[in-house]
Protein backbone atom coordinates (compact mmCIF):
# COMPACT_ATOMS: atom_id res chain seq x y z
CA UNK A 1 0.00 0.00 0.00
CA UNK A 2 1.29 3.53 -0.76
CA UNK A 3 2.21 5.69 2.19
CA UNK A 4 -0.71 8.17 2.54
CA UNK A 5 1.59 10.73 4.19
CA UNK A 6 4.04 10.79 1.27
CA UNK A 7 3.67 13.28 -1.56
CA UNK A 8 6.04 13.58 -4.50
CA UNK A 9 6.57 17.27 -5.28
CA UNK A 10 7.68 18.60 -8.65
CA UNK A 11 8.08 21.94 -10.39
CA UNK A 12 7.60 22.98 -13.99
CA UNK A 13 6.50 25.80 -16.19
CA UNK A 14 4.91 27.17 -19.30
CA UNK A 15 8.05 28.16 -21.21
CA UNK A 16 7.13 30.96 -23.59
CA UNK A 17 8.61 33.36 -26.10
CA UNK A 18 7.20 36.26 -28.17
CA UNK A 19 5.97 35.43 -31.67
CA UNK A 20 5.19 37.86 -34.48
CA UNK A 21 2.57 35.53 -35.91
CA UNK A 22 0.91 34.28 -32.73
CA UNK A 23 1.80 36.87 -30.10
CA UNK A 24 3.18 34.15 -27.86
CA UNK A 25 4.32 30.58 -28.43
CA UNK A 26 4.83 28.00 -25.71
CA UNK A 27 7.10 24.97 -25.58
CA UNK A 28 5.98 21.36 -25.30
CA UNK A 29 8.45 18.51 -24.89
CA UNK A 30 8.14 14.94 -26.11
CA UNK A 31 9.15 12.19 -23.70
CA UNK A 32 10.01 9.00 -25.59
CA UNK A 33 9.59 6.79 -22.53
CA UNK A 34 5.90 7.80 -22.33
CA UNK A 35 5.39 8.88 -25.97
CA UNK A 36 3.59 11.98 -24.72
CA UNK A 37 3.69 15.76 -25.19
CA UNK A 38 3.76 17.76 -21.99
CA UNK A 39 4.95 20.89 -20.24
CA UNK A 40 8.53 20.60 -18.96
CA UNK A 41 8.68 19.57 -15.31
CA UNK A 42 10.56 17.37 -12.86
CA UNK A 43 10.84 16.22 -9.27
CA UNK A 44 12.26 18.41 -6.53
CA UNK A 45 15.59 17.48 -5.02
CA UNK A 46 15.82 17.18 -1.21
CA UNK A 47 15.66 20.63 0.40
CA UNK A 48 14.98 22.38 -2.92
CA UNK A 49 12.23 25.00 -3.12
CA UNK A 50 9.84 24.56 -6.01
CA UNK A 51 10.66 27.71 -8.03
CA UNK A 52 14.27 26.51 -8.13
CA UNK A 53 13.06 23.04 -9.14
CA UNK A 54 11.00 24.51 -11.97
CA UNK A 55 13.87 26.62 -13.31
CA UNK A 56 16.36 23.75 -13.09
CA UNK A 57 14.08 21.23 -14.75
CA UNK A 58 13.14 23.57 -17.59
CA UNK A 59 16.81 24.18 -18.39
CA UNK A 60 17.58 20.44 -18.16
CA UNK A 61 14.65 19.33 -20.32
CA UNK A 62 14.71 22.08 -22.95
CA UNK A 63 18.19 23.60 -23.05
CA UNK A 64 16.71 27.11 -22.92
CA UNK A 65 17.78 29.79 -20.46
CA UNK A 66 14.76 30.64 -18.35
CA UNK A 67 13.48 33.69 -16.49
CA UNK A 68 10.86 32.89 -13.90
CA UNK A 69 7.62 34.84 -13.77
CA UNK A 70 4.40 34.51 -11.83
CA UNK A 71 3.07 31.34 -10.24
CA UNK A 72 0.29 29.67 -12.23
CA UNK A 73 -1.15 26.75 -10.27
CA UNK A 74 -0.49 23.38 -8.68
CA UNK A 75 -2.01 20.24 -10.16
CA UNK A 76 -2.29 16.86 -8.49
CA UNK A 77 -2.61 13.26 -9.60
CA UNK A 78 -1.54 9.79 -8.52
CA UNK A 79 1.46 7.92 -9.82
CA UNK A 80 1.13 4.32 -10.97
CA UNK A 81 2.23 3.24 -7.50
CA UNK A 82 -0.70 5.13 -5.99
CA UNK A 83 1.52 7.78 -4.41
CA UNK A 84 0.09 11.30 -4.85
CA UNK A 85 2.11 13.76 -6.91
CA UNK A 86 1.83 17.55 -6.91
CA UNK A 87 3.34 19.72 -9.64
CA UNK A 88 3.59 23.51 -9.26
CA UNK A 89 3.89 25.56 -12.44
CA UNK A 90 5.17 29.05 -13.23
CA UNK A 91 5.14 31.27 -16.30
CA UNK A 92 8.73 31.16 -17.57
CA UNK A 93 10.21 33.23 -20.38
CA UNK A 94 12.86 31.75 -22.67
CA UNK A 95 15.67 34.32 -22.77
CA UNK A 96 18.36 32.37 -24.62
CA UNK A 97 19.69 28.95 -25.49
CA UNK A 98 18.31 26.29 -27.82
CA UNK A 99 16.81 22.83 -27.55
CA UNK A 100 19.11 19.95 -26.66
CA UNK A 101 17.68 16.48 -27.10
CA UNK A 102 18.21 13.99 -24.28
CA UNK A 103 17.03 10.55 -23.21
CA UNK A 104 14.21 12.20 -21.26
CA UNK A 105 13.07 14.64 -23.96
CA UNK A 106 13.86 13.92 -27.60
CA UNK A 107 11.82 16.69 -29.25
CA UNK A 108 10.42 20.15 -28.54
CA UNK A 109 7.75 22.11 -30.37
CA UNK A 110 6.96 25.81 -30.12
CA UNK A 111 3.22 26.23 -30.60
CA UNK A 112 0.57 28.95 -30.30
CA UNK A 113 -1.39 28.48 -27.11
CA UNK A 114 -4.56 27.00 -28.74
CA UNK A 115 -2.44 24.47 -30.64
CA UNK A 116 -0.52 23.58 -27.48
CA UNK A 117 -3.79 22.98 -25.62
CA UNK A 118 -4.85 20.59 -28.37
CA UNK A 119 -1.44 18.89 -28.48
CA UNK A 120 -0.75 18.09 -24.80
CA UNK A 121 -1.45 14.56 -23.68
CA UNK A 122 -2.91 15.34 -20.25
CA UNK A 123 -5.87 17.34 -18.96
CA UNK A 124 -3.72 18.78 -16.17
CA UNK A 125 -1.43 20.43 -18.72
CA UNK A 126 -4.47 21.81 -20.53
CA UNK A 127 -5.63 23.42 -17.28
CA UNK A 128 -2.23 25.02 -16.70
CA UNK A 129 -2.16 26.41 -20.24
CA UNK A 130 -5.63 27.91 -19.78
CA UNK A 131 -4.43 29.59 -16.58
CA UNK A 132 -1.37 30.91 -18.40
CA UNK A 133 -3.51 32.28 -21.25
CA UNK A 134 -5.79 34.19 -18.86
CA UNK A 135 -3.21 36.97 -18.39
CA UNK A 136 -1.57 39.20 -21.03
CA UNK A 137 1.93 37.80 -20.56
CA UNK A 138 3.64 40.27 -22.93
CA UNK A 139 2.34 43.21 -20.87
CA UNK A 140 3.27 41.91 -17.42
CA UNK A 141 6.14 43.12 -15.26
CA UNK A 142 7.84 41.48 -12.30
CA UNK A 143 9.04 43.16 -9.11
CA UNK A 144 10.62 41.46 -6.10
CA UNK A 145 10.28 42.52 -2.45
CA UNK A 146 12.60 40.96 0.13
CA UNK A 147 12.47 41.09 3.90
CA UNK A 148 15.98 41.52 5.28
CA UNK A 149 17.79 38.44 6.55
CA UNK A 150 18.42 37.55 10.20
CA UNK A 151 20.44 40.15 12.10
CA UNK A 152 20.34 39.16 15.75
CA UNK A 153 18.20 41.21 18.12
CA UNK A 154 18.13 44.89 19.16
CA UNK A 155 18.63 43.82 22.78
CA UNK A 156 22.05 42.38 21.93
CA UNK A 157 23.18 45.38 19.90
CA UNK A 158 24.44 48.39 21.85
CA UNK A 159 25.07 50.77 18.94
CA UNK A 160 22.74 52.58 16.54
CA UNK A 161 20.14 50.07 15.32
CA UNK A 162 20.64 51.30 11.78
CA UNK A 163 24.11 49.73 11.90
CA UNK A 164 23.03 46.29 13.15
CA UNK A 165 24.59 43.73 10.78
CA UNK A 166 23.48 40.29 9.60
CA UNK A 167 24.32 37.38 11.86
CA UNK A 168 25.60 33.97 10.69
CA UNK A 169 22.14 32.75 9.74
CA UNK A 170 21.42 35.99 7.92
CA UNK A 171 24.67 35.74 5.98
CA UNK A 172 23.60 32.29 4.75
CA UNK A 173 20.20 33.65 3.78
CA UNK A 174 21.80 36.48 1.82
CA UNK A 175 23.96 33.97 -0.07
CA UNK A 176 20.86 31.90 -0.89
CA UNK A 177 19.01 34.99 -2.14
CA UNK A 178 21.92 35.71 -4.48
CA UNK A 179 21.10 32.39 -6.19
CA UNK A 180 17.30 32.67 -6.08
CA UNK A 181 16.65 36.23 -7.25
CA UNK A 182 18.52 35.98 -10.59
CA UNK A 183 16.06 33.22 -11.59
CA UNK A 184 13.47 36.01 -11.78
CA UNK A 185 15.75 38.29 -13.80
CA UNK A 186 16.55 40.73 -10.99
CA UNK A 187 19.31 43.19 -11.87
CA UNK A 188 18.32 46.51 -10.25
CA UNK A 189 18.72 46.61 -6.47
CA UNK A 190 17.17 48.84 -3.80
CA UNK A 191 17.27 48.63 -0.02
CA UNK A 192 16.02 50.58 2.97
CA UNK A 193 18.91 52.60 4.39
CA UNK A 194 19.60 50.10 7.18
CA UNK A 195 22.83 48.10 7.18
CA UNK A 196 21.04 44.75 7.47
CA UNK A 197 18.84 45.55 4.44
CA UNK A 198 21.86 46.57 2.36
CA UNK A 199 23.81 43.49 3.45
CA UNK A 200 20.93 41.19 2.51
CA UNK A 201 21.39 42.18 -1.14
CA UNK A 202 25.17 42.58 -1.04
CA UNK A 203 26.11 39.07 -2.33
CA UNK A 204 23.77 39.58 -5.28
CA UNK A 205 25.11 43.07 -5.89
CA UNK A 206 28.64 41.68 -6.01
CA UNK A 207 27.59 38.91 -8.40
CA UNK A 208 25.81 41.38 -10.69
CA UNK A 209 28.44 44.10 -10.23
CA UNK A 210 25.53 46.38 -9.44
CA UNK A 211 24.97 49.17 -6.95
CA UNK A 212 22.32 49.06 -4.23
CA UNK A 213 20.24 52.23 -4.24
CA UNK A 214 19.31 53.37 -0.71
CA UNK A 215 15.58 53.85 -0.14
CA UNK A 216 15.16 56.16 2.89
CA UNK A 217 11.34 56.04 2.82
CA UNK A 218 11.29 52.24 3.26
CA UNK A 219 12.80 51.83 6.73
CA UNK A 220 10.42 51.14 9.61
CA UNK A 221 11.19 54.49 11.24
CA UNK A 222 10.56 56.47 8.05
CA UNK A 223 7.46 54.45 7.21
CA UNK A 224 5.94 55.03 10.64
CA UNK A 225 6.42 58.77 10.14
CA UNK A 226 5.14 58.83 6.55
CA UNK A 227 3.48 55.60 5.35
CA UNK A 228 2.16 57.32 2.23
CA UNK A 229 5.69 58.01 0.98
CA UNK A 230 6.71 54.37 1.48
CA UNK A 231 3.62 53.06 -0.27
CA UNK A 232 4.04 55.41 -3.22
CA UNK A 233 7.71 54.47 -3.56
CA UNK A 234 6.92 50.75 -3.75
CA UNK A 235 4.21 51.39 -6.34
CA UNK A 236 6.56 53.54 -8.39
CA UNK A 237 9.16 50.77 -8.45
CA UNK A 238 6.43 48.33 -9.46
CA UNK A 239 5.51 50.58 -12.37
CA UNK A 240 9.01 50.56 -13.84
CA UNK A 241 9.19 48.44 -17.00
CA UNK A 242 12.18 46.79 -18.60
CA UNK A 243 14.58 46.13 -15.73
CA UNK A 244 13.49 43.80 -12.93
CA UNK A 245 13.83 45.58 -9.58
CA UNK A 246 14.30 44.03 -6.15
CA UNK A 247 13.80 46.05 -2.97
CA UNK A 248 14.75 44.93 0.53
CA UNK A 249 12.85 46.36 3.48
CA UNK A 250 11.71 45.52 7.00
CA UNK A 251 8.95 43.55 8.69
CA UNK A 252 7.07 46.67 9.77
CA UNK A 253 6.90 47.98 6.20
CA UNK A 254 6.27 45.09 3.82
CA UNK A 255 2.96 43.67 5.16
CA UNK A 256 1.05 46.97 5.43
CA UNK A 257 2.30 48.17 2.03
CA UNK A 258 1.34 44.92 0.31
CA UNK A 259 -2.03 44.73 2.08
CA UNK A 260 -2.89 48.25 0.95
CA UNK A 261 -1.73 47.66 -2.61
CA UNK A 262 -3.62 44.36 -2.80
CA UNK A 263 -6.79 45.95 -1.42
CA UNK A 264 -6.62 48.82 -3.90
CA UNK A 265 -6.16 46.52 -6.89
CA UNK A 266 -8.38 43.67 -5.71
CA UNK A 267 -5.71 40.99 -5.27
CA UNK A 268 -5.85 38.26 -2.63
CA UNK A 269 -2.51 37.85 -0.88
CA UNK A 270 -1.46 34.28 -0.04
CA UNK A 271 -0.98 33.38 3.60
CA UNK A 272 2.53 34.15 4.81
CA UNK A 273 4.54 34.74 7.96
CA UNK A 274 6.67 37.39 6.20
CA UNK A 275 9.71 35.74 7.76
CA UNK A 276 13.22 37.15 7.60
CA UNK A 277 14.87 36.36 4.29
CA UNK A 278 11.51 35.72 2.60
CA UNK A 279 10.60 36.96 -0.86
CA UNK A 280 7.49 38.35 -2.54
CA UNK A 281 7.23 38.04 -6.33
CA UNK A 282 4.87 40.78 -7.47
CA UNK A 283 3.34 40.85 -10.95
CA UNK A 284 2.02 44.15 -12.26
CA UNK A 285 0.17 45.36 -15.34
CA UNK A 286 0.34 49.07 -16.11
CA UNK A 287 1.40 49.62 -12.50
CA UNK A 288 -1.53 47.70 -11.02
CA UNK A 289 -0.86 44.64 -8.90
CA UNK A 290 -2.40 41.52 -10.44
CA UNK A 291 -0.58 38.72 -8.57
CA UNK A 292 1.58 38.25 -5.47
CA UNK A 293 3.51 35.04 -4.78
CA UNK A 294 5.28 34.32 -1.50
CA UNK A 295 8.52 32.34 -1.13
CA UNK A 296 9.57 31.65 2.49
CA UNK A 297 13.19 31.33 3.47
CA UNK A 298 14.33 27.74 4.01
CA UNK A 299 17.34 28.77 6.14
Amino acid sequence: MPDPTRIVWAGGGVLWKPSKSAGVKVALVHRPSYDDWSLPKGKAEPGEILPVTAAREIVEETGYEARMGHYLQTVGYKLGSGVPKRVSYWAVEAVGGSFRASRECDDLKWLPIPDAIDKVSYAADEAVLHTFAARPILELHTMVVVRHAWAGTPENWASDDRDRPLDKRGTKQAAALAKLLPLFGVHRLHAADMLRCMQTLMPLAEALRAEIKPEPTLSEVAFAADPEAGYERIRKLGNKTGAIHAVCSQGGVIPPVLRRWANVDGVRLPDSDNGKGSVWILTTHDGDLIAADYIPSTI
